[in-house]
């Protein structure tokens, strides 16, 4: 997109989103008068708006500064090419308040009004949001979605598994991975201990052998793990209620897990038809699931960042340098996507396990005295800027070169 001088719009907006109702704040080209006004939170009343503005101003650009990146203003904007967003940090926005508004007073039309303050003064250090394909926003969101559903699965896992200590603690040790279907319909069943050491021997085979447990030395050590075992307490007043929550969270869990396996399989059609899938699916250790996130960090417009080091930068792979007189000190970035940060951590970290380089320069960090999450973080720091490299020439990386 073309960066347009504030003089070449028609006019310029800044809006205060909110739940219910959005303040506006908007000034016409070559006049000084400000006019307010206040949207309720209505797709018809928000495609009513922008038609207006697009009769008063007849189609010309015009540029709106606002908080956020999602919501209804930003679909209607895929659809209207006069209307130009421009994106606020909400913290550049809570930051200019405090230097004009000593007192913390805060009010939903002054914002609105401080952000089209950011517009037409500091236009030069805004960029101008540009929407990606229709492919690329579907996986954006279904990776990330994705990401809260294992976050749920880790949280109900805990909880389960904190629930069951209380009267049941046996099955923790018959099952190793407590985030599958098969322990979740083993509880199913027969939640109390009593009532699976009542069950008949061939029942609990035939239950192994149709959640495909073929091995018979497993299948004979947990049969007799369950006949032997002791009960940790005989209160009813224990028993009863932890079997019901149990229950409960179980049902949950399976839940979870099916509507994980679900964006697996919507991640997986979606990444696969984008023409640059295959530059992070060869990857090491990237994998169904992290290739996805990878694609969707990098995303498609090559001209986004003038260098690797911006990307590091916004990611927050980069240490903050802070210097007063004499002092400085190094720290790492706290403002950034958090999402972002997360995936490159995450895959750098499981890259180790499948790059002899990785693996070396972890174990360098290592040895310099690092600790792991540091070590991690430095390593993915490195493999941004080799990534960027293969994906602004669209070559896939070589460990070998």
């Amino acid at each position: 997109m073309t960066r347009l001088p504030v003089e070449e719009f028609a006019a310029c907006v800044g809006i205060d989103w909110a739940d219910a109702t959005h303040h506006v704040c908007l000034q016409a080209a070559g006049s000084l008068k400000r006019e307010f006004s206040i949207l309720a939170h209505q797709p018809d009343t928000i495609d009513e708006w922008v038609s207006t503005l697009r009769t008063r101003f007849t189609a010309q650009p015009m540029a709106i500064c606002l908080e956020l990146t999602k919501g209804p203003i930003v679909s209607t904007r895929r659809k209207d090419d006069c209307l130009v967003l421009f994106p606020v940090n909400p913290l550049t926005l809570a930051r200019d308040r405090e230097a004009f508004t000593p007192s913390q007073a805060k009010d939903d039309p002054t914002d609105a009004a401080l952000l089209l303050e950011l517009l037409l003064k500091h236009r030069d250090k805004l960029s101008p949001l540009q929407p990606q394909s229709p492919t690329m926003r579907t996986l954006e969101q279904l990776v990330e979605h994705r990401r809260r559903l294992v976050g749920d699965k880790v949280r109900i896992t805990n909880r389960l598994t904190s629930t069951l200590k209380h009267d049941f603690p046996h099955v923790l040790q018959w099952f190793h991975d407590k985030e599958t279907t098969i322990f979740c319909a083993f509880l199913t069943p027969w939640p109390p201990r009593k009532a699976v050491q009542l069950a008949r021997r061939s029942t609990l085979e035939r239950f192994f052998r149709d959640h495909h447990v073929r091995y018979t030395d497993v299948i004979t050590h947990r049969l007799d793990a369950i006949k032997s075992a002791t009960p940790l307490t005989t209160d009813d007043g224990i028993i009863t209620p932890h079997a019901l929550l149990v229950q409960a969270l179980v049902a949950q869990l399976r839940v979870t897990l099916h509507a994980i396996a679900a964006f697996d399989t919507a991640m997986a059609h979606r990444a696969q038809r984008h023409p640059d899938f295959p530059l992070f699916a060869a990857l090491p250790g990237a994998g169904a699931v992290v290739a996805p996130r990878l694609l969707v960090a990098f995303g498609e417009q090559r001209d986004r960042d003038a260098s690797a080091d911006e990307l590091q930068r916004y990611a927050g792979m980069a240490p903050v340098t802070e210097r007063r007189g004499h002092k400085a000190w190094v720290h790492w970035r706290l403002q950034c996507p958090k999402f972002l940060r997360q995936t490159f951590v995450e895959w750098a970290a499981d890259s180790t396990r499948h790059a002899f380089w990785a693996h070396a320069y972890d174990q360098q960090q290592r040895d310099k005295g690092a600790a792991h999450q540091a070590a991690v973080r430095a390593l993915a720091f490195t493999w941004i800027r080799m990534l960027f490299r293969c994906w602004q020439h669209r070559t896939r990386d070589e460990e070998a070169i």
